[in-house]
C-alpha cells in the first residue's frame, strides 16, 4: 500500500487548476453565480414594496382629502401616478395592472367630517399580490389618523374623541381573501416551463454533438429552422401537458378561480415556451457540454425566478432590477397569466405584455440560427 505523498497530493490540486482555467465558463459560474446571489438578495429584493402607483377620484373640494391625498404620498407606500373622475376609469386602471390602489373620496367627504359623522374613503387594491398590497393597507388606518390629527385642532378636535375621525373601506380586488396561493399556483406554470423548456432543450442539441449523432444531421438536406422547428415541436406539447395538469391542479387543489378564456391562454402559452426553447438552443448552440449547457441555463433561470415577481412584488424593487425583470419573458407572462385567471383580462388588456414576448422570441430565435449555422460549420 502506497503512503500519502505531498508531491503527488499537489500535482492532482494543480492539475484540477489548470483544468478549471480551462473551462472558463465553469470557473465563471462558481464567481458569478453567488456574486449574483448577493446582489439580487441583497439590494433588488424588498419584502416591504413601496411608492406602489395609486390612482385618486375625488369627487370633494374640501382640504381634508387633500390633506390625506398629500400624507399617503408622503408616506412612501403611495404614488399617485393618475387622477380619475369615473369609476369606469379606475377599475379599467387596476385591471390592466397600470395601478395597485385607487383612492375615493366622496363629494360630501369634508362636509361630513365637520358634521362628525366619519365619512368612508373606498381604497381599491389589486390584491392579486397579497404581499405587495399587505403593507400598504395596514399602514392606511395609522396613516389617516395620523394626517387629520393636525387638521382636527380647537373647536375641530371634539371630531377625534376615542374614535377614528373617518371610516376606511378596502376592496381587495380578484383576491378579497388575501390568498398566496392565488397568486402563487398561476405563477407556477411560467417558472415550470420555463426551468423544463429551457434545461431540455439546452442539453438536446448538446448531447447530440457528444455523442456525434450531430455529424448525421450534417448529412441530411435539413436546413437549421427545419431542424430546430423540428426538434421543438415535441417539447411544445411537453409544455402542453404541463399547464394542462397545472391549471386540473389549481382548479381542483387549490381552487383557484378561473375567470378568464382558457382558450386566450393556451394560445399565449404557445409565445412563451417557444421563446424559452429558443433559449435553450442558443444554450446548447454556446457550451460544449452537457454541465456546461446546464451551467448557463441556470444562470438565466435564477434571475427570472427573483426577478419577475413570482417571488417577491416586482414593485418592490429597485429601478435597475425592474429594468432587468421586464427583459425576461416570465415577469410579462406571469403577468398574463395572473390577469387571465383572476382578473378576466381579454386580449386588448395584456396586449402591452404581449409584444416584449414576441420581440424576446424574434432576438433569441435570431442569436440561435445564427449559431446553430456557426455550429454546423
Amino acid at each position: 500500500m502506497r503512503r500519502f505523498t505531498f508531491h503527488r497530493f499537489w500535482a492532482v490540486v494543480l492539475k484540477e487548476f489548470v483544468q478549471m482555467k480551462r473551462d472558463r465558463l465553469t470557473f465563471a459560474m462558481m464567481i458569478g453565480i453567488p456574486l449574483i446571489q448577493l446582489t439580487l438578495f441583497g439590494f433588488a429584493i424588498n419584502s416591504d414594496p413601496k411608492h406602489l402607483p395609486a390612482a385618486v377620484l375625488n369627487a370633494d373640494s374640501g382640504p381634508f382629502a387633500r390633506t390625506l391625498v398629500a400624507a399617503m404620498q408622503h408616506s412612501d407606500y403611495f404614488e399617485f401616478t393618475r387622477e380619475v373622475h369615473t369609476e369606469d376609469q379606475a377599475a379599467k386602471l387596476l385591471q390592466i395592472g397600470a395601478v395597485q390602489f385607487v383612492a375615493t373620496f366622496p363629494e360630501d367627504f369634508s362636509r361630513r367630517l365637520l358634521r362628525g359623522e366619519r365619512p368612508t374613503i373606498l381604497l381599491e387594491a389589486d390584491a392579486t399580490d397579497p404581499a405587495a398590497t399587505g403593507p400598504a393597507l395596514a399602514a392606511m388606518r395609522s396613516l389617516a389618523d395620523a394626517a387629520l390629527d393636525r387638521d382636527l385642532r380647537g373647536p375641530l378636535a371634539r371630531f377625534k374623541a376615542n374614535t377614528a375621525a373617518v371610516n376606511i373601506v378596502v376592496h381587495a380586488h380578484y383576491n378579497p381573501e388575501n390568498n398566496t396561493q392565488y397568486n402563487v399556483v398561476p405563477g407556477l406554470m411560467g417558472v415550470v416551463l420555463t426551468m423544463t423548456m429551457i434545461i431540455i432543450t439546452s442539453l438536446a442539441i448538446t448531447r447530440e454533438r457528444e455523442r456525434g449523432t450531430m455529424e448525421n444531421l450534417l448529412a441530411t438536406p435539413a436546413r437549421p429552422l427545419e431542424v430546430m422547428a423540428g426538434k421543438i415541436l415535441p417539447y411544445i406539447l411537453v409544455g402542453y401537458v404541463q399547464v394542462t395538469l397545472i391549471l386540473i391542479a389549481s382548479r381542483f387543489f387549490f381552487h383557484v378561480p378561473m375567470v378568464g378564456s382558457l382558450p386566450l391562454l393556451y394560445a399565449i402559452v404557445l409565445l412563451f415556451i417557444a421563446a424559452n426553447l429558443a433559449v435553450g438552443i442558443t444554450f446548447s448552440t454556446l457550451a460544449s457540454n452537457q454541465l456546461q449547457a446546464m451551467q448557463m441555463a441556470f444562470f438565466f433561470f435564477l434571475p427570472s425566478i427573483l426577478l419577475s415577481g413570482f417571488m417577491f412584488p416586482f414593485r418592490g424593487m429597485p429601478p435597475w432590477a425592474q429594468w432587468i425583470g421586464t427583459c425576461l419573458p416570465l415577469t410579462h407572462f406571469l403577468r398574463i397569466v395572473r390577469g387571465i385567471l383572476l382578473k378576466g383580462s381579454s386580449l386588448g388588456d395584456i396586449a402591452p405584455e404581449l409584444w416584449p414576448l414576441a420581440l424576446f422570441l424574434v432576438v433569441a430565435m435570431t442569436l440561435g440560427l445564427k449559431r446553430y449555422r456557426q455550429t454546423l460549420d
